[in-house]
């Protein structure tokens, strides 16, 4: 009898454990901790930054200012590396096609600097940080429309010395 009430506690807490599966652990936890989802990356991978923190943000046509969603985006990255201390980074700046390759390197270097000031404005140590731009070379969509130009003005923050998965 006793172990038939042991086995329904264990299986009504393991029940109750699964109902909060949708719940996702902040990327300031513990290195090591699972997602909440069976099969997701751990917060102190590169997977996990690149998903779920997220690893680029978006600039409006030639700019270099960070917009709200950018910084919102940043700010999590910058808890992201408070808990992985070990973790470096290079912060790629990435223009359009539009515009010569010259004015497209030079803003991809203001976005790229735009987003390292905030990181260490957050609190990030600038030796883990390397800024560098791409201007329009390494564009991840090729079609010549702002849908397309939309995607190609980023930022993306590439880690480094993190596991991958």
């Amino acid at each position: 009898m006793k172990l038939l009430t042991i086995a329904i506690l264990g299986a009504a807490a393991f029940l109750a454990a699964c109902s909060d599966s949708d719940t996702m652990v902040d990327p300031s936890a513990a290195a090591g901790a699972n997602t909440g989802q069976v099969g997701g990356p751990t917060p102190n991978t590169v997977e996990y930054f690149n998903v779920v923190v997220g690893d680029r943000v978006f600039f409006d046509t030639d700019q270099h200012d960070l917009t709200p969603e950018a910084q919102f985006t940043l700010s999590k990255q910058a808890q992201w590396f408070a808990a992985n201390p070990g973790s470096s980074a290079s912060i790629e700046g990435h223009a359009d096609e539009r515009g010569t390759r010259e004015y497209n390197l030079a803003l991809g270097a203001r976005r790229a600097n735009s987003i390292h000031a905030y990181l260490v404005g957050q609190g990030v140590d600038a030796s883990r940080l390397r800024a560098v731009s791409f201007g329009k070379e390494r564009p991840v969509a090729l079609e010549s429309s702002e849908s397309g130009w939309s995607q190609n003005r980023r930022g993306v923050t590439a880690v480094a010395g993190a596991p991958t998965s």
